[in-house]
Formats: C-alpha cells, structure tokens, sequence
C-alpha cells in the first residue's frame, strides 16, 4: 500500500461505494469515502513534542505493508491464553490482522441483552445504535492515520451494555499481529448505558515478527448517565518492528464515572492519543497509565483530561520507566472549557531512568478558560534513590533485588487499580522479565550514580 494512496485491493475490501450501499448504510459508505479522501491527500505525519524531540515515521515502510486475512480458530492463540490465563469472561472477540477469528459471548450477557460482536457485523445488523455513536468523538480529518482507521478498518468491536444492567464478568477484544507486512486496521466502539457497571478489557499483543508491521486503531467508550465502568488497555507488541498508532477516547455522561488504566509495555514505535471528556455535570473520571520501555523502543504519549460541564471531577496518574537507548515521552493536559466553573481535577506524571542512553521527557499542562476551579499538575524525571538502595543493602538485600523492589514498588500504586487479578500479575510479571533482561545496564548505571 503506497504511503499516499491505498491499494486498488485494499480500497475495493474496506471503501463500500455509496452508490452501491444498502439505505441503512449510506451513511457508513459515505463516512468511509470521506475517510478515503483525507487518507489520500495527507502526507505521512511527523510529531514534534513541545519543542523537545520529534516522532517520525521516516522508517516506516508503509508500501510494504498489507492487511492480512486469518481463518476462525477453535483453538485460541497461545498469545491469547498466555494473557488472558484461565480466567472466565463475559464475552470475547479476537481479531488476527484484518480478520475476526474468534467471537464469544457468555449466555447470561446474551439473556441480559449485552450485544458483543464484531463491529463490521454491528454495523449491519445493529446500524442506528452504531450511527448514533460511531465516530462521535474521533474524526477522520485529525490525520492520515486517523482517516486510514475510518477508511479501511475490518473487523473490529461493538459492545453494547442496555441500562439498569450489572455485568459482573469482564468484556474482552484483542487485537493481534502475528506476521511481518500486516496493516491492521481496527475500531472499538463501546457504549454503556444509563446506571450499568461492566468491566472492559482490551489487549493489544504481537508475535515476535520479522519485518515491520502496523497497527492503526480508534476506540470509543460512551458512558451514559449513571454508568460505572472499569477500562483497562494492554498493550505488548512484543520484540518485533510494530508500529501503533492510534486515538482512544472515552465519554462519560451526567453523574457517570470511568476508571481507566493503559498498560504500555511494549512496540517498536508507539504513537497514541488518549482523551478523556467529562461531558456532562456530575461525571467523574479516573486515569491512571504506566509504561516501561526498553532496547530502542519509542513511546510518544500526549493524554488529556477535558471538562466540558461543570461540578465534574478527575484524577490523572502516570508512571514510566525507561531501559537501554529507549525514548519515551509522555504529555498529560488538562483543559477546563467556559461556563465548566467547579470542575476539580489534578495531573501528575512520574519518570525513572534505569539506563544511562535512555531519554525521556514528562510534561504536565493546564489549559483552564474560566474561573472557580481546581486544577493542578505536577512532573518529574528521576532515578533510583541511591539512599533507599544503600539502607536494604546494609540490611542483607543483594542489590539487585533492592533495585528489582523499588521498581515494582513504583508501579505498584498503578497496577493496583488494574482491579482484576489475573490481568494485575500479567503486569507484574512482564514488568520484572523486563528489569531482569535490562539488569546488566542497570547496575552499571546505578553504579556510576553512587
């Protein structure tokens, strides 16, 4: 697919001519032609970073890569089952490159009312509900990549929680590369509504590939009045050369609450914008992300927390850690509207270096257009407090395991919040084989700061 124009193939697969589209699609035809037209006259983006460092996508082949299709499984993928463990789920759908593979739902949803499919299959047969939501918050004029999402996802996932309903287990999608050359092109749409509680899990997990490949994603999550929802996004693509670049944004409506939790622990180059939007007075929002990187991995994160009504309420917490001549960089905003007087939120982003080549950068801003509120930030850049390694080492702890406690200690406030036990010691594990494979460098660069 040339970085400029999409292939013949891949147009004639995902772009569905209005002229040709049922009634009840027009519309969706036409949003995707839109998309089309935007994906063909931008050029491939670069991202500067509040004057620090750019992102680039100059070693991207985008030519080479395509979407790759993938029978249904009976069996899920040893990727799949080595995160999501023995646990029991609400409902399932895995997506392999272009292709659904697996769909599940538990009958008690399915009696509930819960809808969890495909989102392709959604917008067929549930297309009123998709239309009314779909792309309310994401916009294919944001980017080329933005407007690839819309104009060539397949596959996909819709969930759909009616109102007045408890769902007691998780609601789970994952997306997977498991082959060099993939375009993976993904949407997630997600809308609970008024006064139900559900817990929605999404896994982003790559194969050690040869070759590149990309993963470019919009999700959406719509919480109508009254809802609870617990939202957790795990991201590992693994050692190979993937690419992520993706917009993630969450709605939450009058006297709703979401708490929301990215993992990043892994992907060659790593691009996304997540936003939160306290809509509506009364809604409340808790958003609390890590990430680890290491080897050459770049991490480019810009969060913000937008109060779009007053008497709404939020917290931001964010904690990273950098190994080998990896960059990361995280920008958190908050931004407080007109007439969103009472609003209440606070910001604090947290980094430490583990290795003398790693570079990172963390940068907490305030956009506040109106008065009587409460908003703040706070940032820092760090290392390992030498005197903490010292006191457990005069107390018989190798140092080694001084360092491998402070660390896992500092992510322990966010892994916490994951509130789910399996997902929690897939972090935790992840975490501890990454200090372990970057222990060598540790110790020299703590070494040198002693």
């Amino acid at each position: 697919m040339p970085a400029s124009v999409a292939s013949g193939e891949q147009r004639s697969r995902n772009v569905v001519p209005a002229s040709t589209a049922p009634d009840t699609l027009i519309w969706f035809a036409e949003l995707r032609a839109q998309a089309l037209k935007v994906y063909e006259r931008e050029p491939l983006p670069n991202w500067r970073r509040s004057g620090f460092w750019t992102t680039s996508l100059r070693k991207l082949d985008l030519d080479a890569l395509a979407p790759r299709e993938h029978e249904p499984v009976s069996e899920l993928p040893a990727l799949v089952t080595g995160a999501l463990g023995e646990q029991e789920v609400g409902a399932l759908i895995v997506q392999s490159g272009a292709s659904t593979v697996c769909t599940s739902v538990h009958p008690e949803l399915a009696e509930q009312g819960v809808i969890v499919c495909p989102l392709d299959v959604a917008v067929q047969e549930h297309p009123e509900l998709v239309r009314e939501y779909y792309m309310r918050r994401i916009s294919p004029d944001e980017g080329k990549f933005s407007a690839a999402t819309a104009a060539f996802w397949t596959g996909g996932a819709f969930v759909h929680v009616p109102a007045n309903v408890q769902v007691d287990k998780p609601i789970q999608s994952v997306y997977l590369i498991e082959e060099g050359g993939t375009a993976q092109y993904v949407h997630t749409l997600a809308i609970v509504g008024e006064q139900s509680e559900c817990s929605i899990r999404e896994y982003c997990l790559g194969a050690p590939i040869t070759g590149q490949a990309l993963h470019a994603g919009g999700f959406e999550l719509y919480a109508r009045p009254g809802a609870n929802v617990k939202l957790a996004h795990f991201h590992d693509w693994g050692p190979g050369e993937i690419y992520d670049i993706s917009t993630k944004r969450v709605e939450i409506a009058r006297d709703a609450r979401v708490d929301w939790v990215p993992v990043h622990l892994g992907g060659r180059l790593i691009k996304q914008t997540l936003d939160i939007v306290t809509a509506e007075k009364g809604s409340d929002m808790r958003h609390t992300g890590l990430y680890f990187t290491e080897g050459e991995e770049h991490l480019d994160l810009f969060t913000s927390d937008r109060h779009e009504a007053g008497y709404t309420t939020g917290d931001t917490v964010w904690k990273g850690a950098l190994t080998g001549n990896s960059r990361a960089s995280y920008e958190g905003l908050i931004h407080i509207v007109p007439n969103a007087q009472e609003s209440h939120t606070y910001l604090q982003t947290h980094q430490m270096l583990l290795s003398q080549k790693a570079r990172g950068d963390a940068i907490p801003s305030l956009i506040v257009e109106t008065d009587s509120v409460s908003a703040s930030h706070g940032g820092t850049v760090g290392e390992l407090d030498e005197e903490q390694i010292f006191y457990m080492t005069s107390r018989g702890i190798p140092r080694s395991e001084a360092v491998r406690i402070l660390v896992e200690g500092y992510f322990e406030e966010v892994v916490q919040r994951l509130d789910d036990e399996g997902l929690q010691e897939l972090v935790r594990r992840r975490i501890a084989r990454k200090l372990a494979d970057a222990e060598d460098q540790v110790a020299e660069f703590i070494g040198e700061r002693a």
